[in-house]
């Protein structure tokens, strides 16, 4: 994968908070990507919704596209387990047992 090389740079010195590539804007794009599925579901309420990449392995991107309601996130391989987990905390928040946090993967 390509990536640009002042990206390091950016979040080094705090322009950005993380690497857009890896961690998933959640207050921009996320408002972005909460109306697709609020809009998708309103047309078709069963529709199948998800992500993938490197924001479908991460904890924090995980947690925020179950509390958006996708159906699913798909990453590469040695990311499945932490998807796994960050999935079962989401739910777990979610029904009330834990308290929501940003990521505690």
């Amino acid at each position: 994968m390509m990536r640009a090389r002042f990206l390091p740079l950016y979040v080094e010195r705090g322009i950005l908070a993380e690497d857009p590539f890896q961690v998933l804007d959640q207050d921009g794009v996320g408002k972005l990507i909460e109306l697709a599925v609020r809009l998708g579901r309103a047309t078709r309420q069963d529709l199948k919704i998800g992500i993938c990449g490197e924001h479908g392995g991460e904890p924090s991107s995980v947690k925020f596209c179950h509390h958006v309601g996708m159906n699913y996130v798909s990453c590469s391989p040695f990311r499945v387990a932490i998807a796994r987990l960050a999935a079962a905390q989401a739910a777990l928040e979610e029904a009330g047992v834990v308290s929501r946090t940003r990521a505690t993967v």
